[in-house]
């Protein structure tokens, strides 16, 4: 399974800050500011629909933080940048440490359980106060599955496209 071509949301445009077409953000990165290390940035919902955008500068502000995009040199510039998700090509990542997945990587694995029974391909994860829970569906039903290595998800095997879990699958 290849990561070419897929894109990872590591943010969002939530504010407007001055006059000047500066804007608050949240960032997902961790520490927050690396965020402004992934460029160029894919502002935008959809493949193919996005705008690309490089030379992002940025700093903390308070408790949150603030960027500047190239371009947008005025406050009415930036509130229509207001809710636009940013994303950033997951090849400008680094690699996961062992045994540590970024969700895109997962999304789209075939998960069967540790008897081999087929049990639908990982449409997403979310996560909770305790751990990340993988979705799994099959068409016709939707399984939660916490996402706890070594309990329930027993192997992944990204080359291979295949998670395997210990489930029952009747549940």
């Amino acid at each position: 399974m290849t990561t070419a071509g897929r894109r990872v949301l590591i943010g969002r445009i939530v504010g407007l800050y001055g006059v000047q077409g500066w804007l608050k953000i949240e960032s997902w990165a961790e520490p927050r500011m690396r965020i402004f290390d992934y460029q160029p940035w894919l502002l935008g919902a959809a493949p193919g629909e996005e705008r690309e955008i490089s030379g992002v500068q940025g700093r903390t502000q308070g408790k949150g933080m603030v960027a500047q995009l190239p371009g947008v040199d005025d406050r009415e510039q930036a509130a229509a940048l207001i809710g636009t998700d940013i994303h950033v090509a997951r090849e400008q990542l680094p690699a996961p440490a062992k045994d540590e997945y970024y969700w895109v990587d997962l999304e789209g694995l075939e998960v069967v359980t540790t008897q081999d029974v087929e049990l639908g391909r990982v449409s997403h994860l979310f996560a909770t106060g305790a751990n990340d829970v993988v979705v799994v569906r099959d068409g016709s039903r939707e399984r939660l599955i916490p996402f706890i290595q070594g309990s329930y998800v027993r192997s992944v095997d990204l080359s291979a496209g295949r998670m395997v879990v210990d489930w029952d699958p009747e549940f």
